[in-house]
């Protein structure tokens, strides 16, 4: 999928320095890194596969700091370069950083922003992403990473227009991936770019995945929160809507439990997760209902009517734009999954999912939820990285744009971008 990039036209004239050559990419390693996302750049665009049709690039792996580099499993990497070999590279890779609350070498970072400024793509995989935020690449600009760390990336540069659906985001000569395996999805579209798609299928071929993956991360997402939110007082207010998600309120009602107005409680809930609460509010109710849709025998109309949708309509609408598939198929789909007759791989039957109460519905033998459990329920329920949608729990009216953990598009991104999830490249 593509969008139109701003910076596009920009990048498009960008021309190299003279010292720098296309064919060369140059990935850079730290210490702490994994060596999983570390080895996917030096996979693709370190061994020849020329005899398959893949043309060959020159691959220059760079220390970002002294070694030696300790990487997954205590092994140690020593890296035949330093910083100074990015100054010959067309693009450069950062495949990982070790922690998402450090930052970076600033010796890295200069050498980084160098090469942007004469004219080399910029790649981060996974959080990589923080690297390039860093070095400030990815100020203005629309970005992703791993759906876990998506919240603290917007929350830590809110500059930055973090998209936490997308597998992966071109904005021209700054790139960016969500975690792992999306890192192959990046560098396949970057030879893509390159050499076209004979090239990219042959080299998906030998690799043994598919050239091109459909959707985003949603269907991955899970939702937790970053550790220091789970202690503030909104925290209360949100354990509260997750009780209630059989009842029809919007976020006003959640701004008068908080005892603030409707625009102090947008910024203070979105300050604090990265997302906007129509948006949050939203996608719970869409989990609710996943539950339900794989745990009961509830109708469609039903399960909309114990979710707080105020119509089997604004369910599916809301269900599809963020999961991709009406509910009726994500419960034929699920079931297909599951093993017969209710046993698993060992013949023990499945545990069963437990649900949040409905009124009128808990379950025997369980009382009120204790303050301090709705606190923790809330504390990963807060910062779910979400898509964005133009209309609250009574209906939908059609895809705003992408959001930064669940942004109106007015404030993420610029008009005109794609609104489903899957690959987003610049033209």
């Amino acid at each position: 999928m593509s969008h139109d990039s701003t910076t596009a036209p920009e990048a498009a004239a960008r021309k190299l320095a003279g010292r720098r050559r296309r064919e060369i990419v140059a990935v850079l390693l730290f210490s702490g890194g994994p060596i999983f996302e570390s080895s996917i750049p030096l996979s693709v665009f370190g061994i020849d596969r020329q005899d398959a049709g893949v043309p060959r690039y020159r691959l220059l792996v760079c220390a970002g700091e002294e070694g030696p580099l300790r990487t997954t499993g205590g092994l140690e990497l020593t890296a035949p370069h330093g910083l100074e070999a990015i100054a010959r590279a067309g693009t450069v890779v950062v495949p990982a950083w070790r922690s998402i609350t450090s930052p970076p070498p600033e010796e890295a970072l200069d050498a980084i922003r160098r090469a942007h400024e004469e004219g080399a793509r910029i790649v981060g995989l996974c959080t990589g992403a923080f690297v390039l935020a860093a070095a400030g690449l990815l100020d203005g600009r629309p970005a992703t990473t791993h759906w876990m760390y998506a919240p603290t990336l917007a929350k830590r540069y809110p500059s930055v227009h973090v998209d936490p659906r997308e597998l992966f985001v071109d904005d021209g000569d700054v790139l960016t991936s969500a975690g792992t395996a999306a890192g192959i999805d990046l560098c396949l579209h970057i030879v893509r770019t390159d050499h076209g798609n004979e090239a990219a299928g042959a080299l998906a071929r030998r690799l043994v995945v598919p050239p091109r993956r459909s959707g985003g991360q949603e269907r991955y997402l899970d939702r937790s929160l970053p550790e220091e939110i789970g202690a503030d007082p909104l925290a209360e207010v949100v354990a509260w809507a997750l009780e209630h998600l059989h009842e029809q309120f919007d976020v006003e009602t959640l701004a008068a439990r908080a005892y603030m107005s409707r625009r102090t409680f947008d910024r203070r809930f979105r300050s604090l997760t990265g997302s906007a609460p129509l948006q949050w509010l939203i996608t719970q109710r869409v989990l609710q209902a996943q539950r339900l849709l794989e745990t009961s025998d509830y109708s469609v109309d039903e399960v909309a009517g114990r979710c707080g949708f105020r119509s089997p309509v604004a369910l599916r609408g809301h269900f599809r734009r963020q999961l991709g598939s009406s509910p009726a198929a994500y419960r034929t789909a699920y079931r297909a999954r599951r093993p017969q007759s209710g046993e698993t791989g060992a013949g023990k039957p499945d545990k069963p999912v437990e649900l949040a109460p409905v009124a009128g519905h808990e379950p025997p033998g369980h009382g009120p939820v204790p303050a301090q459990s709705r606190r923790t329920a809330a504390a990963h329920a807060l910062g779910a990285p979400t898509t964005s949608v133009s209309t609250g729990p009574g209906g939908p009216s059609g895809p705003t744009g992408h959001a930064e953990g669940g942004k109106p598009a007015s404030d993420a991104f610029a008009p005109g971008r794609a609104s489903l999830p899957g690959q987003r490249s610049a033209p």
